[in-house]
């Protein structure tokens, strides 16, 4: 089996402050794999990175390594795919999953990577079903809007 290596190259901008460095990385093809900040040898600041075809694949924040802040990812064909919050390199807060229209096909509050909290379903943009977890285990589901909004308040959900 071919194994198809990537050719890093690095192009660098030294900070007048500190030990950072703006840096790109290439596939073998030569197109651009990634580019961003690092300082000691970490990701720092914000980064892109890129399928071997050229479109984006996903955009965010590091700090010292770990993905911070607000994340998007896209398909191949450069589509949004989902986009939420990371906390120390870890997926927390409210995430939003797009069908293949880009219409949001549900979304989910995550803590530490797993599902807790709310999950919606959506279908052609209405709230079809819902479920609740704790620590990525399912405790309760609900499948119309009107059996959801029975049990729950709205508020909840923020």
């Amino acid at each position: 089996m071919k194994h198809l290596c990537c050719l890093i190259l690095f192009l660098t901008f030294f900070n007048a402050f500190a030990e950072k460095k703006y840096q790109r990385t290439y596939f073998e093809n030569g197109n651009i794999q990634s580019e961003g900040w690092t300082e000691n040898n970490q990701k720092i600041k914000y980064w892109k990175f890129y399928y071997q075809n050229g479109t984006l694949k996903k955009e965010g924040h590091f700090s010292a390594g770990k993905e911070i802040k607000y994340w998007k990812f896209y398909t191949k064909s450069g589509n949004i795919d989902k986009e939420g919050h990371f906390k120390n390199g870890k997926k927390t807060n409210w995430w939003l999953f797009y069908d293949t229209m880009q219409k949001v096909n549900h979304k989910c509050q995550l803590k530490d990577n797993q599902k807790n909290g709310y999950c919606l379903m959506y279908k052609n943009e209405k709230l079809v079903a819902a479920a609740k977890y704790k620590a990525g285990k399912k405790i309760k589901e609900w499948t119309t809007f009107a059996s959801f909004k029975k049990e729950n308040k709205l508020s909840d959900l923020i």
